[in-house]
């Protein structure tokens, strides 16, 4: 696909992908540097939307690590903290350098063990919060995925079998948008 080119589908019952290329390659420059860096996709969207289900799919016809926002937030009010690492993460490994990172357990509701990924393996970062405009211009590919809320909260509900976050998170999907318009490195 090219820059600035739009690809709109259906992922599931209601989910809407929006998919471009981002504005510009993180492994553009030297090409020393582009061999070094695996390629990057970036699948952001709303609570519900089919993120993980499409990453998973992009990742068994690719080979890619699967890097989820899930472990990256600080709990239920820890989107801004985990786009922030993520920018972190996705800057230090278009260095070519190996980031690090923390994990977050849902269960102790505490940061667990330590993760790592080398620069060079093709990685998919999906969960929301995933895309700035930092992240995206690391991004080879930027997939937006949006539902109705109906559909999306009952997915989460069957999925989690609680959903009393919902409108907490809600409110932080409200400000990640507002804040950095995530749908626009999708659509170009």
């Amino acid at each position: 696909m090219s820059a600035g080119s739009t690809q709109v589908g259906a992922v599931g019952s209601g989910t809407t992908v929006r998919s471009g290329s981002a504005a510009h390659s993180g492994t553009g420059g030297p090409p020393d540097r582009a061999a070094r860096v695996g390629g990057l996709v970036l699948v952001d969207g709303t609570s519900g939307a089919g993120k993980t289900t499409a990453a998973r799919d992009l990742a068994a016809g690719t080979g890619a690590r699967v890097l989820h926002m899930d472990d990256l937030y600080a709990g239920w009010e820890g989107m801004a903290h985990a786009t922030a690492t993520l920018e972190r993460i996705l800057t230090e490994r278009a260095a070519g350098r190996t980031p690090r990172w923390r994990r977050w357990d849902w269960h102790a509701s505490a940061w667990g063990a330590e993760e790592s990924i080398a620069p060079s393996v093709p990685l998919i970062v999906e969960g929301c919060g995933s895309v700035t405009a930092v992240t995206a211009g690391f991004a080879d590919r930027v997939l937006w995925l949006d539902a109705p809320e109906p559909v999306r909260r009952a997915r989460a509900l069957a999925r989690d079998g609680d959903d009393s976050w919902w409108e907490g998170w809600k409110r932080q999907e409200a400000a990640h948008r507002a804040a950095h318009d995530p749908q626009r490195w999708a659509t170009g």
